[in-house]
């Protein structure tokens, strides 16, 4: 079969098997990323590097990620998934690849940084949320996705010890190369993904639309450009305190260990927090939901700065912040969903991580700039503080419901 070609309409896909394969694949491609923040040290000290050369590495990998993230929707949209997350995998592969090899700064701009960015952005649970919404119903689209992003949170669980443990055991290149090779079942994996979205004239949802105007009418709805926005918020909160967290909590005088398991931590709270999400999205309002995250965020990341720093403390705030970590992607995935349909979702959607990749950018690179000028990264926890009360404000107007072209028509 094809991969331009959606499943036959007689037997209909096997949503069992792209369900399980699409959490592997999420699974795959989150895992690394999310152990990112434990290179921090070793590759600095081995080269002599500031904090802000790594940070901005990182910095520039989630940029990457964003900008090519609509384009890797576009791809998915008409030419299918399959070929879509093979390409990522072997970018991300060759750029872990590269990076065990980075001798200098600017090599490892390249390869952690663009090579690495482009790869998420070809494989990531985007592409795999937006191949899950095009096969269940829409009832079932909120669980969907998230159980979608639980399993990215399953690789943060998983990858975090992974990572910490490879690397006190071999060393920090050895543990890049084990990572890129498990990258590469990521292309067999997808095959149970393979297709693209159908028109919607042939489904029954409406008038069929091109890519522009797809566009046009989502950058005209006051609601999705409210949402981008604030998915900026959430980006800033999860890749400062990704790449961050370890180094602050050894900052704070603790045993570097506490930072490898405050990551795990938030990734297995959010494998609980993503699926709850799911469960409310599908239920309540999506919109006023989301600003109830955002405003937790603040209040939970306040209260961590604030209190004397423990083992119990980091606990604490890796398990609350775990919960409401990427416990946002159900449900503004699914106001895209609503909004606009399932038709050009991973383009759409892509837009809107953008947003989130541009903010992934701002957080870490800030985070390492401010603590070199400061030596402190208490401007920056506080930014992240007022950020989050911010996108609580401007979630609470979004509007969920289809666009006028859709009104009408059968619940997207």
């Amino acid at each position: 079969m094809s991969d331009d070609t959606f499943y036959p309409a007689k037997s209909g896909p096997n949503v069992p098997l792209v369900i399980v394969c699409g959490c592997v694949i999420a699974l795959l491609s989150f895992g690394p990323r999310s152990a990112m923040g434990f290179f921090f040290q070793p590759m600095t000290e081995a080269h002599d590097w500031s904090r802000e050369i790594f940070a901005l590495a990182i910095a520039i990998q989630n940029l990457i990620w964003g900008a090519a993230q609509p384009v890797a929707g576009m791809m998915a949209d008409r030419y299918g998934t399959w070929k879509t997350m093979s390409l990522g995998a072997v970018l991300y592969a060759a750029g872990l690849l590269l990076m065990a090899n980075a001798e200098t700064p600017m090599a490892l701009h390249l390869s952690g940084g663009v090579l690495i960015g482009l790869g998420i952005a070809f494989s990531s649970f985007s592409l795999v949320i937006a191949a899950f919404g095009r096969v269940v119903t829409p009832e079932q689209r909120s669980i969907a996705f998230g159980i979608g992003t639980a399993s990215g949170s399953l690789g943060q669980f998983v990858f975090a010890p992974l990572g910490n443990s490879l690397i006190e055991g071999f060393g920090w290149q050895e543990t890049l190369i084990v990572f890129s090779g498990l990258l590469m079942a990521i292309p067999l994996l997808a095959i149970a993904l393979r297709g693209r979205p159908h028109a919607p004239a042939s489904m029954g949802l409406g008038p069929d639309q091109s890519l522009t105007q797809a566009m046009a009418e989502a950058f005209g709805t006051r609601s999705f450009l409210l949402l981008t926005l604030g998915f900026f918020v959430c980006g800033f909160h999860v890749a400062f305190i990704t790449v961050h967290l370890p180094p602050y909590i050894a900052d704070l005088g603790l045993d570097p260990s506490w930072g490898a398991i405050a990551i795990a931590l938030i990734g297995l709270c959010n494998i609980v927090g993503s699926l709850v999400s799911g469960y409310i999205g599908g239920r309540y309002s999506k919109s006023h939901f989301l600003s109830l995250i955002y405003f937790a965020r603040a209040i939970v990341i306040t209260v961590f700065i604030l209190v004397p720093a423990s083992p119990l403390t980091v606990l604490v705030f890796a398990a609350a912040m775990g919960f409401l970590w990427l416990s946002t992607v159900p449900p503004t995935s699914g106001l895209v969903a609503v909004m606009f349909g399932p038709r050009y979702m991973a383009t759409l959607f892509g837009f809107v991580f953008f947003s989130h990749q541009i903010g992934s950018f701002l957080g870490v690179w800030l985070g390492g700039y401010l603590y070199d000028t400061t030596g402190s990264y208490d401007a920056i926890w506080w930014m992240g503080i007022a950020l989050g009360l911010f996108a609580a404000v401007i979630h609470w107007p979004i509007k969920e419901q289809p666009v006028a072209r859709l009104a009408g028509q059968p619940a997207q």
